[in-house]
């Protein structure tokens, strides 16, 4: 599966800087968080693509107020949205941007319009955000323009997940991704059960990857050591510029970490090999052989005290010591002689 030019299979971890907010209303700001996400090694940068109209209503009756222990406390849903939207004239500058720097640039739709208006850009996937997962209809509209669909599972339960895979398919999009996402701003890392991601990938037969909305950058790294192939993270040029977001964003310096460590934990991963390398080879020379211990006349007996399993490697493997305890020697044997068949 190809997301872009970047394929999931072969080229290892699929990096995806969300900026969400975190330009907070400045243009600049978003086409330097743009920049700065191709300097550290980002593979893409993702954009939300809402208005407050398209999201909610403006209303403040007690079923449009935040309180529920988040970082917006106090606001209504639609003054939460009104703040935090990326003007949609914005983004034909953004998408032209990250193209002609070399950034992988997709957008997360919130309804079927703002599916229309991206659609001109051509953007190589889209997301679906956790809270949305449940709007069976934007799924399939989504899943109906055969891009890669990248889908957060955070808030869905085992039968919706079930449904949005089966609906993608259903519309003939088989480019599915699965992301582990835990739905709270932060997150505790003992609220992420990692373990969910390779069996995302083992039930529904899809690509597994992790949004994460932890601190730090330890999650991710876990993430990826359980076969994560896609991970996402918030991305803030620096935390001074704040925002509705910036509290569980990474910064640059931060996100550069989290971008390293990633690829230096897909080297440590590697590949199952059991094969008998050089370096393997080589390093077998300070393993243990069998050894003369003391000197052995001929017709003496073998045992444990003049036959010896030591370091280094080069004499008989230890496995066959007891094949010639209790036996007569039929030569004479100087100490520290490698014992060998010959």
């Amino acid at each position: 599966m190809k997301i872009g030019n970047f394929n999931l299979e072969q080229d290892g971890t699929f990096i995806i800087a969300e900026m969400s907010a975190n330009h907070n209303g400045k243009l600049e700001n978003a086409l330097k968080t743009i920049e700065a996400a191709k300097e550290i090694g980002a593979n893409a940068i993702k954009l939300q693509t809402y208005t407050a109209d398209t999201l909610t209503l403006n209303c403040n009756k007690d079923d449009f107020m935040i309180d529920g222990g988040t970082l917006w406390d106090g606001k209504n849903l639609y003054e939460l949205y009104k703040d935090a939207y990326t003007p949609w004239e914005w983004h034909k500058e953004l998408f032209a941007y990250a193209r002609e720097i070399g950034i992988d640039i997709f957008s997360s739709p919130f309804d079927k319009s703002a599916v229309d208006f991206l659609e001109q850009f051509n953007p190589s996937a889209y997301k679906i955000a956790s809270f949305e997962i449940t709007d069976y209809e934007l799924v399939r509209y989504v899943a109906s323009k055969k891009k890669p669909i990248i889908i957060s599972t955070g808030i869905a339960t085992l039968e919706e997940i079930e449904d949005v895979v089966t609906i993608c398919k259903n519309e003939g999009n088989e480019d599915i991704v699965l992301l582990k996402c835990t739905s709270a701003y932060p997150a505790q890392l003992q609220e992420a059960n990692l373990k969910t991601i390779p069996n995302l990938a083992q039930t529904f037969k899809v690509t597994a990857g992790f949004s994460d909305h932890t601190l730090g950058i330890v999650a991710p790294i876990a993430a990826v050591s359980l076969g994560a192939k896609v991970v996402e993270k918030h991305f803030i040029l620096d935390k001074s510029i704040g925002g509705p977001d910036s509290d569980f964003s990474l910064d640059k310096e931060e996100f550069a970490q989290m971008v390293k460590s990633l690829r230096a934990t897909e080297q440590l991963l590697g590949e199952v090999d059991y094969s008998m390398t050089q370096k393997k080879k080589q390093s077998r020379t300070f393993s243990r052989s069998l050894y003369v211990a003391e000197d052995i006349h001929k017709g003496e007996i073998f045992t444990e005290k003049n036959i010896r399993s030591v370091r280094p490697g080069y004499g008989m493997h230890p496995k066959h010591l007891k094949k010639f305890l209790g036996k007569k020697a039929k030569r004479d044997y100087k100490f520290a002689e490698r014992f060998t068949w010959n």
